[in-house]
């Protein structure tokens, strides 16, 4: 089974401060991960290189088994990537299920055509509401995205992203700001999309009983280097890790 993605020797740099340093590693069909990390470890200016919202200094991205390396975000999205963020970004002024609806019709190019074929449209709002439904965000359909709760919001964006059919999701941190139950309820929530979308999915996350929770694999960054890979118990029991991010307690 060939990799869905594979990164090469990926370095970034901001100035004199690396960021990102050499980092390689493969994602298979059908995995959920992890990455984990201090703050500043590198991770978001990871995805957001995978994502080609930053064009890394060195090194290759495969996606696919085709190079993405320096393709445009929509390009890479049209190849079925998916992405949502840690800022939420969606359209607070459009209703719910628009904000999904839009993506949908997105992936059908029907968004910018002045005369929509009627039975995509159709099919896209059919799509919307199954995936609102599977958000929990269905009896909310009809509400403007600003209403909503903060982690509501954060639902909505991966509403936004699974809109696009990805076949790879990207999640940059979907619990920050939410109360312990509204993470647990998150956490169920991501493993169920997991399994329901037949997704290959990453998740950024800081709460560690979510990662060792329902990541197959984990990887960790310090200072822009990919410090481990494993396990959740391979990351768990692993010195160097527990060093540097998980401390004594979390083993």
């Amino acid at each position: 089974m060939e990799p869905v993605l594979v990164l090469d020797k990926l370095d970034k740099a901001f100035g004199g401060l690396r960021v990102t340093y050499d980092v390689s590693f493969s994602v298979m069909p059908g995995e959920i991960s992890a990455i984990i990390g201090p703050n500043g470890a590198g991770k978001t200016t990871l995805f957001n290189q995978i994502t080609g919202n930053l064009l890394p200094d060195r090194g290759r991205i495969i996606f696919r088994n085709q190079e993405i390396t320096g393709l445009k975000p929509r390009e890479i999205v049209n190849r079925g990537m998916g992405r949502s963020f840690q800022i939420t970004s969606i359209f607070p002024e459009e209703t719910v299920l628009e904000n999904v609806r839009i993506s949908c019709l997105s992936r059908r190019k029907e968004v910018l055509r002045p005369f929509r074929n009627i039975a995509q449209f159709e099919e896209a709002t059919a799509q919307a509401y199954f995936i609102l439904d599977s958000l929990g965000l269905a009896q909310q359909a009809d509400r403007k995205a600003f209403e909503l709760a903060h982690g509501d919001q954060k639902l909505l964006d991966i509403g936004i992203a699974l809109g696009l059919e990805p076949k790879l999701l990207l999640l940059d941190e979907p619990t920050a700001g939410m109360s312990p139950d509204e993470r647990q309820l998150t956490r169920d929530l991501i493993k169920r999309l997991w399994e329901e979308f037949q997704l290959t999915l990453i998740f950024i996350e800081h709460d560690m009983d979510i990662v060792f929770g329902i990541a197959q694999i984990v990887r960790v960054l310090q200072l822009g280097r990919l410090l481990a890979e494993g396990t959740p118990e391979e990351i768990r029991n692993n010195p160097e890790v527990i060093t540097a991010y998980l401390g004594e307690e979390v083993r």
